[in-house]
């Protein structure tokens, strides 16, 4: 008997639950993607879903589990369904160094970068200094990600993890979150630049991709 799909539910504008869609397609696990809106998020139909109110959550009826934050996701479903490694290592030594590529981002990447993008274009009034404090975060993020990949093309092991499909979705709108006076130069970031493309070019980054500015044009 094959799978039943898993339902994610999404946000058309949030970067995390396309960490999920990645991974969902890599492992050819079938899923629906349902995207919410601020309101249902905020619902309290979703809230029992997951009682902070953010996306992504996930459901899986294969196994009954219902469960929430975007890293803890990606970790259970290569947990469950990612039985050929494609995407993890189950030796000591990397799966240690995959956990704590998934911390940093959720811990060091995301946060300020959304804090980035709140101060850049939501709040109600020009703060530059945080405007700066956020920017200086993502050089020092970029700074991060390209020392640690200086003489290698993956962050962890010699193939493409979890480890760095998680950084996708936030990287791919820098742009947007500094905004054009910010002064980031990628040419400063050469190992980051090469890794970048190359994870860009594999299959299922480049499906979530299309995926997401299809589903920004709806």
């Amino acid at each position: 008997m094959g799978l039943k799909p898993v339902t994610l539910y999404g946000h058309v504008g949030g970067p995390n639950p396309w960490k999920v869609v990645i991974v969902l397609e890599a492992l050819n696990v079938p899923y629906e993607h349902k995207i919410l809106n601020s309101k249902e998020v905020k619902a309290p139909d979703f809230e029992q879903i997951n009682p902070n109110g953010r996306v992504p959550a996930l459901q899986d009826p294969n196994t009954g589990i219902t469960i929430w934050e975007s890293n803890a996701i990606v970790e259970y479903l290569v947990d469950k369904y990612d039985r050929d490694s494609k995407l993890t290592y189950h030796t000591d030594v990397e799966s240690y160094q995959i956990k704590q590529w998934l911390y940093f981002q959720a811990s060091g990447q995301g946060p300020y970068f959304g804090q980035g993008a709140w101060f850049q274009h939501f709040h109600s009034e020009r703060v530059q200094s945080a405007v700066d404090r956020y920017v200086n975060e993502i050089k020092r993020v970029l700074y991060v990600l390209n020392k640690a990949l200086e003489g290698r093309e993956y962050l962890v092991g010699e193939k493409a993890t979890i480890a760095d499909i998680v950084f996708v979705p936030w990287d791919n709108i820098i742009p947007w979150i500094a905004g054009e006076d910010s002064k980031i130069n990628f040419d400063d970031y050469p190992n980051y630049n090469a890794w970048k493309q190359r994870i860009s070019a594999l299959p299922a980054v480049k499906k979530a991709n299309e995926m997401r500015a299809n589903t920004k044009k709806a």
